[in-house]
């Protein structure tokens, strides 16, 4: 069943791909606040009124004449700011009322006197220019926070759109590897089971780099980190626990995505070369995967193991291994290199350009 828009927003939002909005524009865009009960609105929206009359009628010995609206002009604003310009009209004719009839003369009564006149008419102007500016704000905030919850919204659905993708590019390739097995076992050909097998294994192995590797936002992902699980994957699938895996180098060191790919499948297969070959007959060891790279010299994957080593009249470019062929095209396909050579056991390296990592 589809979760609804809401409920995804808040999967994506604890799985960390979505950020919250901050406690304060949470807020503003509630407001105005109290839509739902005008009383309690109204009741506060006229404790504010009285609150600025109070305000006034304190401070009206202190100040000089000519200030009768020095305190509901704030009061205005707030009301209209909290409650709406519906009560903040409101509060603006209760206020002009109250300026009018305590403090501007004559105090007491609502005689309308030329001077009287041009201190409502500003009055009016005052009030109508906040209360527009106070309606744009609020028309424009209620419009963003649409605009915000609908890209939230779309940002989900991409992600969930994403990772649908790659589980059923990984089912098909998983899928795709099972038939392949299946296959293998109507065969009676040792060399046609055998490359089968492999196929069926490499087809299994870019399944789950797929699954593991891309981010929906298209961003690279840390390298060292993946490529621990993936030589782990290769070692726990040969069945082999006497032999010890060390991964070493910069866990912050990022690859682009096209290019991890390829430099994953080549990593695992020379595990798995080392693996197969390196450690046949049942020979305890170590292999050593270390991981380096700068933005001058580029690269560097090496995989070391203790093992048989290469035999002495090996030739890489003789050789009719198909995972050496793989490896070599698939690093020559980025701009960079794959080559073996023999160090007390054998060392794989593979060597990639400058311009295919990207800062941390």
């Amino acid at each position: 069943m589809t979760r609804p828009a809401q409920t995804r927003t808040s999967v994506a939002m604890k799985e960390g791909s979505i950020k919250p909005a901050s406690d304060w524009r949470r807020w503003t865009e509630r407001l105005p606040i109290a839509r739902d009960r005008p009383m309690l609105g109204s009741l506060a929206m006229i404790a504010i009124v009285a609150l600025a009359w109070a305000a006034r009628t304190i401070a009206d010995p202190l100040l000089p004449p000519g200030f009768p609206y020095v305190t509901f002009f704030p009061a205005v604003i707030v009301a209209s700011f909290l409650f709406g310009v519906r009560l903040g009209s409101v509060s603006a004719i209760l206020c002009g009322l109250l300026a009018w009839y305590f403090f501007i003369p004559p105090h007491h009564s609502f005689v309308l006197t030329r001077a009287t006149g041009f201190a409502l008419a500003f009055y009016l102007f005052v009030v109508a220019t906040d209360l527009s500016l106070v309606h744009w704000m609020q028309t424009a905030n209620r419009q963003l926070a649409r605009e915000r919850e609908r890209s939230e919204s779309l940002a989900v659905t991409r992600e969930l759109l994403f990772r649908e993708l790659q589980h059923r590019v990984s089912n098909n390739l998983q899928v795709a590897a099972g038939l392949l097995s299946m296959q293998k076992r109507r065969l009676a050909d040792a060399d046609a089971r055998a490359a089968l097998d492999e196929a069926s294994g490499r087809l299994a192995l870019v399944g789950r780099i797929s699954r593991q590797l891309y981010d929906p936002s298209g961003s690279a992902q840390p390298l060292l980190p993946f490529l621990s699980v993936l030589c782990r994957d290769v070692v726990d699938a040969s069945g082999r626990d006497d032999l010890t895996l060390t991964m070493q180098g910069d866990d912050r060191l990022l690859l682009q995505p096209d290019a991890a790919v390829p430099t994953a499948l080549v990593v695992a297969e020379a595990v798995a070369n080392a693996i197969e070959h390196g450690f046949a007959g049942e020979r305890s060891g170590r292999i050593v995967v270390s991981v380096k790279g700068d933005e001058e010299d580029g690269l560097a994957v090496t995989i070391d193991d203790d093992g048989h080593g290469l035999a002495e009249n090996f030739d890489e470019n003789q050789s009719i291994s198909l995972g050496l062929q793989i490896a070599t095209s698939l690093a020559r396909g980025h701009g960079g290199g794959f080559a073996l050579e023999r160090r007390g056991g054998t060392r794989a390296t593979l060597t990639l350009p400058p311009h295919l990592l990207e800062n941390s």
